[in-house]
């Protein structure tokens, strides 16, 4: 049987034989079969998937409904069948996924590549090992299950971000090793849409314009980041960000040490200027929780108009 294709990271997308496979329109049908696949490596009692996605319910509502979407589920799968084995292998108490080699899921590929290179840091990537990543950043598509604020989801959301950050984190590195400036600053670039105020991902990519001879394109890179800390945090950029800056504003960062990775040691900030910034982040940690807190209050006075 043609192989099964499935995709979590952005849209959900179930296909066969490259057309999409039809059967899938209901939401919680969706979310049914994209929890299991998430965590497709261990067995859910009926009772915790019932109460996870009908928890609104009775305990005896959800039960059925539960029942009732994994049988709409195994038909669209057409009997869940994959080279004569059930997709969904469900027990009378237990419901497992059971995914075989003709079943191909964009997550699982994203996951064995991190796994697969964890520990190695970029610098010390091989050729093989770069490839699986670069392989895995391309599936990433878009968030898991975009526009989808379930608890678990958001969780599952920001863990599979997190790889992702750390895969293009070190893509970046092995690219600056390997004199692939251009596609370093792309990955650089992907990580900035997803966190502008990454301090050490402008300090990388000043190296790598400086690297390819863009001594301009370094120094716009520092102003991006002094706006976007500003602008996110309130902050300044530190003090190896400062000294980066003025080696390759002032041309003494020489194209040897910036491949080396030499850029100078930074002196360790003094205790004083320490506390200044520690002071500097609880004040907005002790902002940001207020303004959580009033849109909590919020959120709970519009409920309660709403069940007057």
């Amino acid at each position: 049987m043609a192989t099964l294709r499935i995709r979590l990271f952005g849209k959900f997308t179930v296909e066969r034989e490259t057309k999409p496979l039809k059967g899938f329109e209901a939401n919680k049908e969706q979310e049914l079969l994209s929890f299991l696949l998430v965590h497709r490596s261990r067995s859910h009692p009926r009772e915790t998937l019932a109460s996870l996605l009908w928890g609104e319910t009775s305990t005896e509502r959800s039960k059925k409904y539960l029942r009732q979407a994994l049988w709409h589920l195994q038909s669209a799968l057409e009997a869940g069948e994959v080279d004569g084995e059930q997709l969904l292998a469900v027990e009378h108490d237990w419901v497992q996924l059971n995914l075989q080699s003709q079943t191909w899921l964009d997550v699982a590929v994203f996951e064995r590549a991190f796994v697969t290179t964890q520990g190695v840091v970029g610098n010390q990537l091989d050729p093989s090992g770069a490839a699986l990543l670069k392989d895995a950043v391309e599936l990433y598509q878009g968030d898991l299950l975009e526009g989808w604020y379930q608890d678990w989801c958001l969780f599952e959301r920001e863990r599979l971000q997190n790889m992702y950050l750390s895969m293009l984190d070190r893509l970046m590195r092995y690219c600056e090793e390997h004199a692939e400036y251009e596609a370093g600053q792309s990955y650089g670039s992907l990580i900035l849409r997803y966190d502008r105020a990454r301090e050490r991902t402008y300090q990388q990519l000043m190296l790598l314009h400086h690297l390819s001879g863009d001594r301009t394109g370094a120094l716009r890179q520092y102003a991006r980041c002094v706006a976007a800390l500003h602008d996110e945090l309130g902050v300044k950029p530190g003090r190896r960000t400062r000294a980066l800056y003025e080696r390759i504003r002032d041309d003494e960062l020489t194209m040897a040490e910036a491949a080396d990775g030499q850029t100078a040691p930074i002196p360790a900030a003094p205790l004083p200027e320490i506390v200044d910034r520690l002071k500097q982040l609880q004040l907005i940690l002790s902002t940001v929780q207020k303004r959580v807190q009033h849109a909590v209050k919020a959120v709970e006075q519009g409920l309660d108009t709403l069940k007057r």
